[in-house]
């Protein structure tokens, strides 16, 4: 069987070769399989957001931010993920996050 990233790798190619919603059902099994996996929600999160089905895409990017707390980027992901979906405040508050997150990475590696 193959390993969750060759799953990963071959839903991003798919994505990339033009098969959206072949990607999306690839990322959905592999989340399903291995919901610890970020990697697979983040992307989920994007291609959803494409699909335009923002409840969902907040849903994955939301549940990124509680695989990796820590990762700025996942907050600015779903800031980004919010204000597609016109949530405005939601998108307010996850840019906060990722910048405190930032600023607190930043104290990490300079002390």
């Amino acid at each position: 069987m193959p390993s969750a990233d060759e799953r990963y790798d071959a839903a991003i190619a798919l994505q990339q070769s033009g098969k959206l919603a072949e990607a999306v059902a690839e990322l959905e099994r592999l989340a399903a399989d291995e919901p610890q996996f970020a990697l697979a929600h983040s992307a989920l999160s994007v291609f959803y957001s494409r699909l335009q089905r923002y409840d969902d895409a907040v849903a994955e990017a939301q549940k990124v931010c509680e695989l990796e707390p820590d990762d700025p980027f996942s907050f600015m992901s779903m800031s980004i993920i919010c204000q597609k979906a016109g949530r405005i405040a939601e998108a307010e508050a996850a840019m906060s996050q990722a910048v405190e997150k930032q600023w607190a990475a930043r104290r990490r590696f300079t002390a």
